[in-house]
């Protein structure tokens, strides 16, 4: 475990494994912290560690990682933290890989920085449909968990702060013609449920320019099959 600051944030992560580096963002929401891998189908972490460098982080105020709250956060914050931490790091380059909320982090970081991106895994990306009021529930479920922890913030950062997060459309991060200009390679991996919708994943199949899609990975039988094409992927784009 390791940490850096960055504008009052102290971000802490885990630098493991050896070879290209690989950028983890963990599912959970806004309690993705690079522990939550373990209760996941495919463990990047263990599945990885013998052939990639993984440097998976607790985003801001989760898991590890402590930040102000200021009503100013948003998705870009999110974006500069992670970009921040590979500066940290002294990585040029790497492959991202990312669940749940690691979907819009990722899409928000392709068009951030595409050039520091070899290739990116989209595991059950979130989206928006027909379910921003349990996407704020999550938010609000966070925010009372840590709220004693930022007497700093009030009633009116709060709710700025779930706005710059789930106010938005799509996949949050990126329009479909946004999402239509990304030219790094994309392994998407199909979300079938509340908070990764179905119709997300088909429609950023049907928008990305270069992407290889997986409707069924998850379940016991096809996760052989799923750790070798997430493999085989990250292989064919490594330097």
């Amino acid at each position: 475990m390791a940490s850096f600051d960055r504008d009052g944030a102290t971000i802490h992560y885990d630098d493991e494994g050896r070879g290209h580096p690989v950028l983890l963002i963990a599912p959970g929401g806004m309690r993705s912290a690079n522990e939550v891998w373990g209760n996941m189908p495919w463990n990047p972490r263990t599945a990885l560690a013998d052939g990639y460098r993984l440097i998976g982080m607790d985003q801001r105020n989760a898991g590890r990682s402590t930040a102000p709250v200021t009503g100013d956060e948003g998705w870009a914050t999110y974006a500069a933290d992670q970009l921040a931490l590979l500066d940290h790091l002294g990585i040029e380059r790497c492959h991202v890989l990312g669940m749940c909320i690691g979907g819009p982090y990722i899409l928000g970081l392709l068009q951030a920085a595409p050039d520091r991106f070899d290739s990116a895994v989209l595991l059950q990306p979130v989206g928006i449909d027909d379910n921003r009021a349990a996407l704020e529930e999550m938010f609000d479920a966070w925010r009372a968990d840590i709220a004693d922890r930022h007497p700093e913030a009030d009633d009116a950062a709060w709710a700025s702060y779930r706005s710059h997060m789930w106010d938005g459309e799509f996949v949050l991060t990126a329009s479909p013609e946004q999402a239509a200009a990304i030219r790094t390679p994309i392994l998407l991996l199909k979300g079938n449920d509340l908070y990764h919708p179905a119709s997300t994943s088909d429609a950023l199949a049907a928008t990305l320019p270069d992407v290889t899609y997986v409707e069924r990975w998850k379940d016991d039988e096809s996760l052989p099959a799923t750790d070798a094409t997430i493999k085989e992927f990250l292989a064919r784009h490594t330097p």
